[in-house]
């Protein structure tokens, strides 16, 4: 997981969580990264100071409420614990009853779509490529608010 200072064109600056540098070029090249104040798509990362930790018995216990979600290295609005907490419960009642099939998402959505195999809840990987593909065909899908780690990497 990496996180980016990034800048609209409008001058808000924002964080951006992505898997790696290049899940947000495939991103931003797909139009699916915009400004959270303007909606502005014209973003750029913005210089960032390197972060370097305090020595380890010198830094501060961090304060975080005992139901927050720790996605911040600073503590969170207990609004905005509560809203990632519930869309977290909201991702995780969705995958339940889902499949994970990897990296055949595309092949497998494509099936479903055109009748060749039956429907079903469905999740794995997909290009920025191939899932802009299966919009312009005119198949549903989203890209899930949180990673998951694929079965097979779990511990």
């Amino acid at each position: 997981m990496i996180v980016f200072d990034l800048i609209c064109d409008e001058g808000h600056r924002f964080e951006g969580w992505f898997g790696n540098s290049q899940d947000f070029a495939d991103q931003q090249e797909c139009g699916l990264v915009a400004c959270p104040q303007c909606g502005s798509p014209a973003i750029s990362k913005a210089p960032m100071a390197p972060a370097v930790p305090a020595k380890g018995n010198t830094r501060p216990e961090p304060t975080v409420a005992a139901d927050s979600v720790p996605v911040s290295n600073k503590p969170l609005p207990v609004e905005v614990q509560k809203a990632l907490a519930t869309l977290a419960k909201a991702q995780e009642n969705a995958l339940k009853n889902s499949t994970w099939v990897g990296d055949k998402f595309a092949e497998q959505s494509r099936a479903m779509h055109y009748g060749e195999q039956t429907e079903k809840p469905i999740h794995g990987r997909a290009s920025s490529e191939e899932a802009k593909n299966l919009l312009d065909e005119g198949i549903a899908v989203a890209p899930l608010p949180f990673p998951i780690a694929p079965p097979d990497e779990l511990n």
